[in-house]
C-alpha cells in the first residue's frame, strides 16, 4: 500500500519538531515540550485512522482539531522565547502545508459521501 503524502508531511514534521524541542530549556523539556510531541503522534495517529475508517468525516475533523492545537502549542512557544524565529517560520511552514493536505481532505470528504451497501437475499 502506498504510502498517504499527508502521513510522509506529518512524520518528517515530527522529525524536523524533535530537532527544535532540543533546545527548549530543561524545565520545558517534560511539560510543553511534551505536549507538543504528544499532539504531534496523536495528530499522525488521527490521520491514520482516519484513512482506514469508512465514515471518515467525524475522524478528519478531530486530525483538523489537533492540528489547531498543534499551532497554538507551537505558536505559544514562540512567544515564550522557547523557539527562535527561524525554527518557528519552518515549523509553520510544515504545518501551513499539512493543514493545506487536510482542508483537501475535508473538502473530497464532503463531497464524497460513502455509498450505503446493500447486502444481496
Amino acid at each position: 500500500m502506498e504510502d498517504l503524502k499527508i502521513k510522509l508531511k506529518i512524520e518528517r514534521m515530527i522529525v524536523y519538531g524533535y530537532s527544535a524541542l532540543r533546545q527548549f530549556p530543561k524545565s520545558e523539556k517534560h511539560t510543553l515540550a511534551a505536549e507538543i510531541r504528544q499532539c504531534m503522534y496523536e495528530l499522525l495517529r488521527l490521520v491514520l485512522t482516519t484513512n482506514r475508517r469508512y465514515h471518515k468525516k467525524t475522524t478528519a475533523s478531530a486530525v483538523d482539531t489537533e492540528l489547531d492545537v498543534l499551532r497554538s502549542l507551537i505558536r505559544v512557544s514562540y512567544e515564550l522565547g522557547f523557539l527562535p524565529i527561524r525554527k518557528y517560520q519552518i515549523w509553520s511552514e510544515h504545518l501551513y502545508e499539512i493543514g493545506c493536505m487536510i482542508g483537501g481532505w475535508l473538502k473530497w470528504i464532503g463531497s464524497n459521501p460513502p455509498t450505503p451497501q446493500v447486502q444481496a437475499d
